[in-house]
């Protein structure tokens, strides 16, 4: 048109009312089977013969998770630029682990980009397997001690009132577990917003501080140590660790850089301190399968197959071994407990529903009692 621009500044999505409204990392993030399907196809892609400019803008285009698409376009745009594809992804690291980019980086070196990228969806393929078989376990109790709460809530908001009146005429004095329920049910007014700011502020202060560095240095010890729970999450743990280390030796990562990913990547602290100690052996010349039997998260099986693994040059046969061993024991764990918990959920439903109804039937006993002597 003859124009020339005198002034250029950045859109950042509109003011006021025009300002497209985002709730941060309370939106839809890029899920690990979004990340898997995405691998896959873009290995798929990649072997075909496709160019990876066209490989990643038809996956962009294709994709139905909003926040990928969305980073997708991004890499897509840094890669035209000139950056590899490692580079880019490594510009995101919410949405793409550090263990992706890192298989991806070393793809691009030794020029096996398909293989490593085929690595990344099967390991996202059985992370995704593992937390939907701890999800589905924990789906029941979880929904049972909701319920349970609301009925309890319901019962001293709506049952107990209409108890009270009725001992209120009869003039004679309640007994403690009566009263008990009597006085919690005339504060009912005040517990229930408490209650509710009490929660809603914990879980925004989890959501905030959950990954910090000195949250988990108190908690994820006594992950491992609580009763029953402990040992389940052991194995989590041990199963990614192995799954990960295993991947990424077998993508060519370098064995020390791949320590403290797959330390980082293990979801507890205790595992990452451990596999970051382990690493600093190796740094000094140490082999791995001695540093990682003093470690004492890591079961003696674990740091046997390593070691016969390290000693026939198949560290990465032995790792999978392990980690499809622990892949079954946290399945199987996992039913167990499940099997565990439903009969200890209903005593306890039973008891808690049972203790409230006898208390308020309590001073009717006790009325009939007074008036048959």
């Amino acid at each position: 048109m003859g124009l020339a621009p005198v002034e250029i500044k950045e859109w950042t999505g509109g003011s006021g009312l025009s300002r497209e409204i985002s709730f941060g990392s309370f939106g839809k993030g890029v899920d690990l089977k979004a990340l898997a399907v995405f691998s896959r196809q873009m290995a798929t892609m990649i072997s075909a013969g496709l160019s990876m400019l066209k490989t990643l803008n038809i996956l962009s285009e294709q994709t139905e998770n909003p926040k990928l698409k969305t980073i997708l376009a991004q890499v897509t745009r840094e890669v035209e630029s000139g950056s590899a594809l490692s580079e880019a992804m490594a510009k995101h690291p919410v949405e793409f682990p550090p263990i992706m980019v890192n298989m991806i980086r070393a793809g691009e070196t030794g020029g096996f980009l398909e293989d490593a990228l085929a690595s990344v969806a099967t390991n996202f393929e059985k992370e995704a397997k593992l937390r939907a078989t701890i999800k589905s376990a924990m789906t029941y109790p979880v929904m049972v001690l909701i319920l349970a709460g609301v009925a309890v809530l319901l019962m001293l908001i709506f049952i107990v009132p209409v108890f009270k009146s009725m001992f209120e005429g009869a003039g004679s004095s309640l007994p403690a577990p009566t009263q008990v329920l009597v006085t919690l049910s005339e504060n009912m007014v005040w517990i229930v917003p408490v209650l509710a700011i009490l929660i809603i502020g914990g879980m925004a202060w989890w959501r905030i501080n959950k990954n910090t560095e000195a949250v988990r240095q108190r908690l994820d010890p006594l992950k491992l140590r609580i009763p029953v729970f402990g040992e389940l999450n052991k194995k989590i743990a041990v199963a990614r660790f192995t799954r990960n280390l295993a991947n990424m030796i077998g993508a060519g990562v370098p064995i020390l850089h791949a320590l403290v990913v797959v330390g980082e990547t293990a979801g507890n602290y205790v595992v990452e301190k451990a596999s970051k100690n382990v690493a600093d052996a190796v740094r000094q010349g140490k082999s791995i399968g001695g540093p990682l039997a003093e470690e004492k998260v890591f079961p003696p099986m674990v740091t046997q197959m390593v070691a016969v693994g390290e000693d026939s040059g198949s560290m990465e046969v032995m790792l999978t071994k392990v980690a499809d061993f622990y892949d079954s024991e946290v399945e199987s764990t996992t039913k167990a407990l499940t099997s565990l918990i439903e009969p200890l959920l209903i005593a306890f439903l039973g008891v808690v529903v049972g203790g409230i109804i006898v208390a308020l039937y309590l001073p009717i006993f006790q009325i009939a009692s007074v008036a048959g002597h």
